[in-house]
């Protein structure tokens, strides 16, 4: 009888005992709520970050938001940007760290009016293009710089509009040419009623200009703690098997995104249309940066003329760390 009490009581004590505890994780995004970053809205709703015992908050971003001020002040655990934004911060002192890179290839583009008469990237000179700031025009800036196209106007140069994240300059044609990504903006002309036979598209990646987007930074003293080391390694595995499952299932990511669309602005068709492009940056990467694309993205970065986005070659700013640890678990 002595055994059985006790045995019941310790029963009722394991049944009782509080849960332990999910560790939080915030990741502030670089852009609002969409289908670029489809993967960690589906590893939330699917569970995946449930398995891994997180509770990740995702912050969306906007046009007034900037990711490494974001976590520069504590306010995120780890960020999605753009490499050029992302190194050119860690020279001016905010210590970013790549530790995964989910997107392969870059989306970035010049969509221009085949009416303007350009054909090549050398008719660019004495043209006005649209361009978006704010970190993103490390990439235009160098590409520039490579063809030696001078971006304070003139006959010779390029005169640079300051783009707002709009398609506006080229369906008011105050721009011969605008900034595009091929998940996004590049529909938003064509839904404006531009057909494609009348566009001229210059991808980044087939100039040989493409730098690295949407990896995941965390600040380098975090990564001295072995905790923070392996909470981040469990929630890069789950966000990579978000990443799979909305390639493997496109249309239901797209509608997971739809539902964390809390302002409404989203519609079924142009997410399902970007979750598609995404997909196609996204394929082929496991997760881990290839030190290749790395290099190349800073020796880009190095030749921007005289106002290069980085004076000097980073040290430190990217590990394989956590992602090794990720496929250990």
């Amino acid at each position: 009888m002595k055994k059985l009490l006790t045995a019941t009581i310790t029963a009722l004590a394991l049944t009782s005992a509080p849960a332990l505890a999910k560790d939080e994780v915030v990741l502030q995004l670089k852009w609002v709520t969409q289908a670029q970053f489809a993967g960690y809205y589906v590893a939330k709703d699917k569970g995946f970050y449930d398995e891994v015992d997180l509770d990740v908050e995702i912050k969306p971003g906007g046009p007034d938001i900037a990711p490494p001020q974001v976590i520069a002040g504590g306010g995120a655990d780890v960020i999605v940007d753009w490499m050029p934004s992302a190194l050119a911060s860690r020279e001016k002192g905010v210590p970013l760290v790549n530790i995964a890179q989910p997107f392969k290839k870059s989306g970035m583009m010049l969509t221009c009016l085949k009416e303007t008469g350009i054909t090549k990237p050398e008719d660019f000179k004495g043209r006005t293009l649209g361009v978006w700031f704010f970190g993103n025009e490390y990439p235009f800036l160098s590409w520039m710089s490579h063809l030696g196209i001078p971006t304070e106007g003139g006959p010779d140069g390029v005169t640079v509009l300051k783009q707002g994240f709009n398609v506006d300059p080229l369906l008011q044609k105050q721009a011969d040419c605008i900034s595009t990504m091929t998940y996004n903006e590049y529909w938003q002309v064509i839904d404006a009623g531009i057909k494609p036979e009348e566009l001229l598209v210059f991808k980044y990646e087939d100039q040989g200009a493409s730098t690295m987007e949407d990896g995941l930074y965390v600040l380098e003293e975090n990564l001295d703690d072995p905790a923070f080391v392996d909470k981040m390694a469990r929630f890069v595995k789950a966000s990579m098997k978000g990443w799979e499952y909305a390639r493997e299932h496109p249309d239901e990511a797209a509608e997971i995104v739809l539902d964390n669309d809390a302002t409404g602005a989203q519609t079924e068709k142009h997410q399902k249309r970007m979750m598609g492009e995404i997909n196609k940056l996204t394929e082929g990467s496991n997760g881990t940066l290839d030190p290749a694309d790395y290099e190349r993205t800073v020796e880009i970065l190095l030749g921007g003329g005289s106002d290069p986005v980085i004076t000097k070659e980073p040290e430190g700013a990217w590990s394989h760390e956590v992602t090794d640890k990720a496929k250990s678990m």
